[in-house]
């Protein structure tokens, strides 16, 4: 069982990585694997809606999109994490994630797979940035991982973030839940199989020409 990490910050060592830390060191004691991708700090153009990868299965800009996306295909869980910038995730982060999932489509089936979201933020925004992850998960048939408060810490250093006591509480509570579901629904497939997930229907509201 493997959890697909994903830093959006372009500090290595900074607030948002202390929080997935957190999560990770929590999964690795619940029998998880995880692998790291760091984006942050990485020049990532943004979709451009070609529509090269609904013929070839691949972005067309050969760059880690298309490194991550096999990753992402084996793993059972998806951790994504950010810092606030302006209420908002990282722009590089979110160019990634909407090539990734664009992407990716019609390559292999997201469904049941888990996501989680962690952001990091010095005072707000951070429930803003958190929703706008969420989204990807939302459109993907994938459950999303709650804890005991939402998915943030707060600091402007990772020593303040060591501080924030409440904010690591809940990044363990969130890798212990992330691993919990994972196994059930894993036990589940086992036992009864995944929900099939209807295709095809396609509403765009445009006028009859």
């Amino acid at each position: 069982m493997k959890v697909l990490v994903i830093n959006g910050s372009p500090h290595l060592s900074g607030c948002t990585d202390r929080a997935l830390r957190e999560v990770e060191n929590t999964l690795h004691e619940n029998g998880v694997e995880t692998e790291r991708v760091e984006v942050g700090n990485i020049a990532v153009r943004g979709c451009v809606g070609c529509n090269f990868c609904n013929e070839h299965g691949r972005c067309a800009f050969n760059d880690l999109v298309n490194e991550t996306a096999p990753k992402f295909a084996e793993a059972n869980g998806l951790l994504i994490g950010s810092p606030v910038y302006y209420a908002g995730a990282n722009g590089q982060l979110l160019a990634f994630l909407d090539r990734l999932f664009y992407s990716t489509a019609g390559a292999f089936d997201k469904a049941m797979k888990v996501g989680a979201a962690v952001v990091s933020s010095r005072r707000a925004g951070s429930t803003s940035a958190f929703d706008e992850l969420n989204k990807y998960f939302g459109i993907s048939a994938m459950p999303v991982v709650s804890s005991t408060y939402w998915n943030e810490v707060h600091g402007f250093t990772a020593q303040d973030v060591e501080a924030d006591s409440e904010g690591l509480q809940t990044m363990r509570n969130l890798g212990k839940n992330m691993a919990f579901l994972m196994k059930a629904i894993e036990a589940a497939a086992k036992e009864k199989g995944l929900p099939l997930q209807e295709r095809g229907a396609f509403t765009n509201f445009m006028p009859s020409r």
